[in-house]
């Protein structure tokens, strides 16, 4: 596949001192985080942790889905998860545009109808976190004892912001 040589290089000079052969897949830190899959954030090294510590869960507009419900709760079930972040960002495309507006961007760039996909934007990005927070809290299969927090990361400074809940 000559179109990933660069990325099969790299993952080789990657592998050369690979260190986390045999480990064990529980979040050592404790900590579970849904972010937004924007590429300006570093779940880990924003909280100072490294592979190994937390479970990472990924998607547009960093939201609590269905999915991430499923993994939230086999964090805390089986993999010693005992805080969850809920991390959406500034200048986030998913809360900058309509519902609408985002499904014409999707429609011209791909050149055919999105008008039928959900996409999801966010009009209340504080009001957005403090729901989602709520979801994880009130999910009859993760215990009262799980810690959780919603926030809002400045891609501009490195800062997370606590969202009241």
């Amino acid at each position: 596949m000559p179109d990933f040589d660069d990325l099969l290089a790299a993952n080789r000079d990657y592998a050369a001192d690979f260190g986390l052969s045999g480990f064990d897949g529980i979040a050592h830190a404790g900590v579970a985080m849904v972010t937004c899959m924007d590429s300006r954030i570093d779940p880990l090294r924003m909280i100072g942790l490294v592979p190994g510590d937390a479970k990472i869960l990924r998607n547009p507009g960093g939201r609590v889905t269905d999915q991430a419900l499923v993994a939230l709760v086999l964090g805390v079930t089986l993999l010693q998860v005992e805080r969850i972040l809920v991390v959406e960002h500034t200048r986030c495309a998913m809360a900058t545009s309509t519902e609408d507006e985002l499904k014409a961007k999707v429609g011209e760039s791909a050149g055919t109808d999105a008008s039928w996909m959900t996409l999801g934007a966010i009009t209340d990005q504080q009001a957005t976190v403090r729901a989602d927070v709520h979801r994880v809290r009130s999910h009859p299969l993760i215990p009262e004892s799980v810690l959780v927090g919603g926030f809002v990361y400045d891609v501009d400074t490195g800062l997370l912001t606590p969202v009241p809940t």
